[in-house]
């Protein structure tokens, strides 16, 4: 070996888990790693749950005495951990050690020898077959983690389809674990109805954990519901020691500068259908909150260290709501309500505001939780996401997501002779279902739409806030949302509104939310 690129460490970077089969099969192919690469200091880490984490892995490489380091994703693909999370843990340590040399490994993808371990898995499964069924009356089942990537997915998808094709099944199918679609339970349920004699199901995992053993749990379940035929569960990848072969070459050509992400046809880098929002946004780590979890439920006997404080207003701010707080009685609304609307006179600077508006029932306390469980705002225009406090969404760790101006929105608008806007709400009822707060603050043909699909087509955003400004069809749309009972909804009367009023009400709500998480009021 070059004498250049000898003298490196290795930090093996895994997902972690919160199931300790899973560590263990982890951090066992860290030791076959190390038998087969002796010369070399390789250590293991962890994103999520588990320790240690990978910037107190990369401490102990550096007191070691190595000034080169080379991390490592133990990852099967490019995805979300393997673009943003590690690489901005990895954009901190180089602040923290500018004297280090650091380099980035690529992730697996499909190599040639992961394809191979995929195919014995799928024999080993056979071999413990009482029965002989040709390849052809056999549908293969490989489930993914699933992504928010589709590049990964479509990983997948050509993995099945290789395997299909070398191995001579009769067909394929893919689902995945979660994230992603088809799930495990409607992909089996499509592979039984398309009449094979034998389904083989292969996780196409690296290593056991809680996903793994529900998509056993669900091929069991298949096999319990249709003895006529056979369905067989292959192992996963496990700590083989052709896994170890690829993360020591992933190492090497790291160290070299051969790395390649693929990046053909990665959202961020390129405009990929229903994905065009994402292109060129900037690549930051999501996975703080669960970093080394498991280790600190351990130091705080059984519960995380609470970091929630209560949210602290600017004094001018603070100000304003003393004012408010005595400009009116508010004993004739709740106290969640009445916080929602004295927010809203600080962005109206109108006390006469407050007559005009309606709380559904409970309307407040569900968006909270909402906020809390869902994670997602979706809005009818982008000045509704500017006026949300970003600090508040950070801290909560919440996405928002406007469609107005996508390249799908415009083509729907203009095929359907609609506005933009109410494509977008249909887009967000195609592409997020009921798991949203859904924020209207501009165009009265979003509150229609979004009025239509929940009467007609079933759609149950879990709050609807809506409070466009305008003259024409305004007051209609608020009426009839104010009818729609399926729904929790906060909207007003007449034609006053506006982007900064819904804002406003989201950020009362999560205000409200962090306020809760301090005091431990969350049940």
């Amino acid at each position: 070996m070059n004498n250049m690129f000898s003298d490196y460490g290795i930090v093996l970077a895994g997902h972690g888990s919160r199931d300790s089969d899973g560590l263990r099969e982890f951090e066992a192919l860290v030791d076959i790693m190390r038998r087969q690469s002796p010369q070399r200091s390789i250590t293991h880490a962890y994103l999520e749950f588990a320790s240690p984490t990978i910037d107190q892995a990369v401490r102990s490489v550096v007191e070691s005495g190595l000034q080169r380091i080379v991390v490592v994703p133990a990852l099967l693909f490019a995805a979300g951990h393997a673009k943003n999370d590690m690489p901005s843990e990895l954009s901190a340590l180089k602040q923290e050690f500018p004297a280090i040399e650091f380099h980035y490994a690529a992730a697996m993808d499909l190599h040639p020898l992961l394809l191979s371990l995929a195919q014995q898995r799928i024999i080993e499964a056979e071999a413990l077959s009482a029965k002989t069924v040709r390849r052809t009356d056999t549908c293969l089942v490989v489930v993914g983690r699933g992504t928010s990537d589709p590049d990964a997915n479509a990983d997948v998808a050509k993995l099945a389809r290789m395997l299909e094709e070398g191995m001579g099944f009769g067909t394929s199918l893919v689902c995945f674990a979660g994230t992603a679609k088809p799930l495990v339970a409607d992909g089996l349920a499509a592979a039984s109805r398309l009449g094979y004699e034998r389904i083989i199901v292969l996780p196409y995992f690296l290593f056991d954990g809680v996903l793994v053993k529900r998509i056993y749990a669900a091929a069991e379940s298949l096999q319990d519901q249709h003895a006529d035929r056979e369905v067989l569960k292959t192992t996963h990848l496990g700590p083989h020691p052709d896994v170890a072969k690829v993360f020591i070459e992933r190492a090497q050509e790291g160290i070299e500068g051969r790395a390649a992400m693929n990046c053909a046809l990665c959202k961020y880098r390129v405009q990929i259908v229903g994905f065009e929002d994402q292109l060129g946004l900037p690549q930051q780590g999501h996975h703080l909150h669960v970093r080394g979890l498991l280790a600190q439920q351990t130091t705080h006997v059984g519960h995380t260290k609470n970091e929630w404080k209560p949210y602290t207003p600017h004094p001018i701010e603070a100000e304003s709501f003393h004012i408010i707080e005595a400009g009116r009685d508010w004993s004739d609304l709740a106290d969640d309500e009445r916080s929602v609307a004295q927010r809203l006179v600080h962005t109206s600077g109108d006390f006469g505001i407050v007559e005009d508006l309606y709380f559904s029932p409970g309307a407040v306390q569900t968006g909270i939780r909402a906020l809390l469980r869902c994670k997602r705002i979706v809005t009818d225009v982008t000045m509704v996401q500017s006026g949300m406090k970003r600090a508040l969404l950070e801290q909560l760790g919440i996405d928002t997501w406007c469609a107005v101006h996508g390249r799908e929105t415009h083509l729907i608008a203009e095929s359907q002779g609609i506005t933009r806007s109410a494509a977008g709400i249909r887009r967000a009822w195609e592409k997020w279902g009921n798991d949203i707060i859904l924020a209207i603050g501009d165009a009265p043909t979003a509150v229609t739409e979004a009025t239509r699909l929940i009467r007609e087509h079933g759609w149950r955003p879990q709050l609807v806030i809506a409070l466009p400004v305008g003259f024409v069809g305004t007051q209609e749309s608020k009426d009839d949302l104010r009818r729609c009972m399926q729904v929790p909804r906060i909207t007003n009367r007449g034609t006053r509104g506006g982007s900064p009023w819904a804002a406003s009400v989201v950020n009362a709500l999560m205000i409200a939310a962090i306020n809760k998480l301090a005091q431990h009021e969350l049940r």
